[in-house]
């Protein structure tokens, strides 16, 4: 979808339901780049196909039918969304973890990115409620002893607090809740499914918000990672408002209106480049 600025409407607007039932979702911005045309002619295609029934307009892009505030995709269909965003973000953030230090993550294919990119930090105990996340120091821990490396000595304690999985591989519920409540976090990476100024951080999950809840009332600094589409997103549970965040970590790909109306509301807003661009944070 490189060169379709010649396309028939027709062709286009089955492109673009295409691409929406693919990804599970998709904005104006990533469209008129995909597309070769205006933000006009977008926007006009998506007045089309959501008239027919095809798809489900919503604010800056669209989803497709059925997908309202209660609809969770799983691990693996989220894990193929903005893969180049989550690679900078966890990049950035991963910066702010200190040697020694105590980190939870929560669940979500970012914070799963961050955990990758933690696997350099020594000596951290961390806390999740996600099996992929935990899976991935424990893999390393494995591998390491396996090769009798001197990382061996340095690899994370990592603590998975149990719980009633959900369809993105975070374990949720009274069991999770009660253990994440015993502890208390230097740090914590945190998912998101929407943000907005009015409703905060929501997700579609009411057990997930109560879990979530749970890990920013341990944390002594609470920093959000979430890639540019999240913004103006809602989902049916809010479990944080803006100013209990402490930072969010989000990629280039946020247009310039909408850091300065994020950055009104944070305390510290960190836009991550794309390896060869330098982060920008704005205090």
């Amino acid at each position: 979808m490189s060169d379709n600025q010649n396309l028939l409407a027709g062709q286009r607007r089955a492109l673009i339901l295409a691409e929406v039932r693919r990804r599970g979702g998709i904005r104006v911005s990533e469209l008129t780049r995909m597309l070769q045309v205006s933000d006009m002619t977008v926007r006009r295609d998506l007045d089309a196909l959501a008239r027919q029934g095809a798809l489900e307009k919503v604010h800056g892009g669209a989803v497709p039918v059925g997908e309202r505030r209660t609809h969770e995709p799983g691990f693996e269909a989220k894990s193929a969304l903005e893969p180049a965003a989550k690679h900078d973000i966890a990049r950035a953030a991963a910066a702010l973890a200190v040697p020694g230090s105590a980190v939870a993550l929560s669940g979500g294919t970012t914070t799963f990115a961050v955990a990758h990119r933690l696997l350099d930090v020594p000596d951290l105990t961390v806390v999740t409620n996600s099996v992929r996340v935990a899976d991935v120091f424990h893999d390393a821990r494995r591998a390491a002893e396996h090769d009798g490396g001197p990382g061996a000595g340095h690899a994370a304690t990592v603590v998975l607090t149990g719980g009633v999985r959900t369809p993105s591989d975070a374990l949720v519920g009274p069991v999770a809740d009660a253990a994440i409540g015993s502890l208390r976090f230097d740090l914590l990476f945190l998912g998101a499914h929407g943000i907005t100024v009015e409703a905060g951080l929501s997700t579609p999950n009411l057990a997930e918000a109560e879990t979530n809840r749970r890990f920013i009332r341990s944390a002594r600094r609470v920093v959000v990672v979430a890639d540019h589409t999240k913004w103006g997103t809602t989902g049916l549970s809010s479990f944080a408002a803006l100013d209990e965040v402490d930072a969010l970590v989000t990629d280039a790909g946020l247009p310039a209106p909408d850091r300065e109306e994020l950055a009104r509301h944070l305390p510290e807003l960190v836009i991550a480049g794309d390896g060869d661009t330098p982060d920008q944070r704005v205090m």
